[in-house]
């Protein structure tokens, strides 16, 4: 076995060279113009710009270090304040004390930066024919065992947050959220604004045509009229949607007389039944009808072949306005809408923000537009190296999305040397290293 011997250089040495990437996109959001030309706390011992507490949270962020103390880390690391532009890197106190102070227009600035990265230098993907996908889904965060303000009971029964997130295309950029305490209803008051506020957002990308899907916690008219005066609205973009029906209120013996009726019957196996179809229904409030696709399944035997007294019904009916796609067509569409799960995961667990750093609701709510920006900042790399023909991770199949775990392990941890040599910076890297030209590539690409 070889033994090494263990010693200190002299060299300044970073394993974070990635930040570099993440400073220049930064930059080209003008994220440092919105947040600067907001009001300073009042105090005389606020000396650092806001941009300074911004971008150290989201340097932090990018690197799945999610608490305020994560910073020390960084106070005498020259490498940090230089890549993210910084003019000083802040204590954590300072850090903790500066978000705060910070109010909700923190969060307008981050929306409009990540807007501009998103229209600037993101490709959504359509999902179908050309239609983007803007998937809407609330998913708990679970902060159990804490006193945080706003931490209550959610609906998956434990304690935490329920934000509501919103991605766009198929490789699950995060364009907006609304942060909510545990308790509330997915559909609850402000659901509605916050939806005409995000639908701004889709119209300032300028795709033509966007495909909103939700679960049947959102099925709600107020949504459909919301969606509807948006279109009236717009001459260029066209927003349709498919959302799941709650059926709370509706038998389950009546819709299978209606599929019985309007559906087409398929027989799987001996004993199961399933009808397809769609119909339309007219809604008061709404100028045009919509169509429900619905599909039936009634099951006599069960699939371990025991004889069923009284048969199982199953219901699923989908509200949407795509009048002219097949029953199977739709379904198949709102069942890709499950994909989100996965951008959830990423959130939670590859940055790391499943337990938030601070007790303040308002607090938390900051970090989370931060990260919001840090996430799309996360996803833009790792798209671009997917399509770089010198990326050294070769597949038999095609990735259509790179995880933000990846990204953050192969291009910010990427390991290099601090260099000051005739009054300027540069960082050099090992000939051995396999994602030098990947960051080369970017690097050179964002500064030209």
């Amino acid at each position: 076995m070889t033994r090494f011997s263990i010693q200190q250089t002299q060299e300044v040495l970073t394993g974070q060279s990635g930040l570099a990437l993440i400073g220049l996109l930064l930059e080209r959001s003008n994220y440092k113009f919105e947040l600067d030309h907001l009001p300073m706390p009042a105090n005389r011992g606020a000396t650092l710009k806001n941009s300074d507490i911004a971008g150290s949270m989201i340097g932090l962020l990018v690197q799945a270090r999610c608490d305020f103390e994560h910073v020390e880390l960084f106070r005498k690391d020259r490498f940090f304040p230089l890549a993210l532009n910084l003019s000083r890197t802040p204590s954590a106190a300072i850090l903790r004390q500066r978000l705060d102070t910070a109010t909700e227009k923190w969060d307008v600035a981050a929306c409009r930066a990540s807007v501009k990265l998103l229209k600037s230098h993101a490709v959504q993907t359509p999902c179908y024919k050309n239609y983007i996908p803007v998937d809407v889904d609330v998913s708990p965060m679970d902060n159990s065992g804490t006193n945080k303000e706003g931490v209550n009971c959610t609906y998956k029964k434990f304690n935490g947050y329920s934000p509501l997130f919103i991605y766009i295309g198929q490789e699950g950029y995060m364009l907006n959220l609304d942060f909510r305490e545990g308790k509330q209803h997915s559909q609850c008051d402000g659901t509605v604004s916050f939806f005409e506020h995000t639908f701004g957002m889709l119209a300032e990308l300028g795709h033509r045509n966007y495909l909103l899907r939700a679960d049947s916690a959102h099925d709600s008219l107020d949504n459909y009229i919301a969606i509807e005066k948006f279109n009236n609205k717009q001459k260029n973009t066209r927003l349709d949607f498919i959302v799941k029906h709650n059926i709370r209120r509706e038998s389950k013996e009546t819709w299978l007389d209606i599929a019985k009726k309007q559906g087409v019957k398929k027989e799987p196996r001996v004993g199961k039944v399933v009808y397809t179809g769609k119909m339309s229904r007219e809604y008061e409030g709404l100028d045009l009808a919509l169509t429900l696709v619905f599909q039936v399944t009634e099951r006599h035997i069960s699939k371990t072949g025991q004889h069923l007294l009284i048969p199982e019904i199953d219901v699923d009916v989908y509200i949407t306005t795509l009048h002219d796609e097949k029953a199977k067509q739709v379904i198949e569409l709102y069942h890709k809408h499950g994909t989100s799960e996965q951008f959830h995961s990423e959130l939670k667990t590859d940055i790391g923000l499943e337990r938030l750093p601070s007790g303040r609701f308002s607090t938390n709510q900051r970090v989370m537009f931060l990260a919001l920006l840090a996430f799309n900042l996360l996803r833009i790399i790792g798209q671009e190296i997917l399509d770089y023909k010198g990326n050294p991770i070769k597949t038999a199949h095609r990735i259509k999305r790179r995880r933000l775990r990846s990204t953050i392990r192969d291009l910010i941890c990427l390991a290099s040397r601090l260099i000051r040599h005739a009054r300027q910076w540069s960082l050099g890297f090992s000939c051995e290293s396999p994602f030098f030209e990947s960051f080369q590539y970017l690097y050179f690409k964002w500064t030209g």
